[in-house]
């Protein structure tokens, strides 16, 4: 890779979930346990499927995160149900949901040596969700002292993305957004003049899909240990 990619990056910006630590799978595994608790209202395809039509109508009031998939869960449950869920079932339900507030933060593996081995550059964490969720999970993750600035935004689109720059005094050409997320990730920060290195997670929420593109400010790495030789080459 030609060293002009990262030449010049001033901040590494770097997504949460996903990208610093397992999240998605957790999401994932509550959503067949509440598939099967639901069975009897429908098949696990059914219920999946009204589950991402309830979590797609709540979008924009209810936003991302543990609480909002909550209370999707339960409003779905009473909708597939026909009104028939039990208070006993939706207790269940709202267990499950608060399960995830607890779910462990462990740095992927490669991470904490990806950071340490970038420490000489300035470092954010930006990503979307609930405050005390995410705040907890950065805690947890052991990764806080790594990032000199930590924003958790409702959604990360271009001017989210432009508002960080501004706020970390930097100009977009000078920096690097690092994720998982073609959708939130790449795309805005490519939008507004940044570089950006995508690194799949091996599961993608159904909103997070979207169609990618290759792009000269975008390089695609299957690992995040791949990351500092790529920085570092431009120094």
């Amino acid at each position: 890779m030609d060293n002009m990619f990262s030449d010049g990056i001033e901040v590494i910006v770097f997504d949460a979930d996903d990208t610093l630590w397992d999240c998605q799978s957790h999401f994932e595994k509550v959503e067949r346990r509440y598939c099967e608790l639901l069975s009897s209202y429908g098949d696990e395809k059914t219920v999946a499927g009204e589950l991402f039509r309830t979590e797609r109508e709540n979008m924009a009031m209810l936003g991302y995160g543990t609480k909002a998939f909550t209370l999707s869960l339960i409003e779905n449950a009473v909708r597939v149900s026909g009104g028939k869920v039990s208070g006993d079932m939706v207790g269940e339900i709202v267990s499950m949901g608060k399960s995830l507030l607890s779910m462990p933060a462990v740095p992927l593996p490669g991470v904490y040596d990806a950071l340490a081995r970038l420490s000489g550059y300035r470092m954010a964490v930006f990503t979307k969700g609930e405050l005390l969720d995410q705040e907890n999970k950065l805690r947890r993750s052991g990764l806080a002292g790594f990032f000199e600035h930590v924003e958790i935004v409702s959604d990360k689109t271009e001017r989210e993305h432009a508002a960080l720059c501004d706020r970390l005094g930097v100009v977009s050409r000078r920096v690097l957004m690092v994720g998982n997320s073609f959708r939130s990730d790449i795309a805005p920060a490519v939008a507004i003049g940044a570089r950006a290195v995508h690194i799949p997670f091996h599961v993608t929420w159904e909103l997070e899909k979207t169609e990618e593109y290759a792009h000269e400010r975008i390089v695609r790495l299957s690992h995040i240990s791949e990351l500092p030789s790529l920085v570092l080459s431009g120094r």
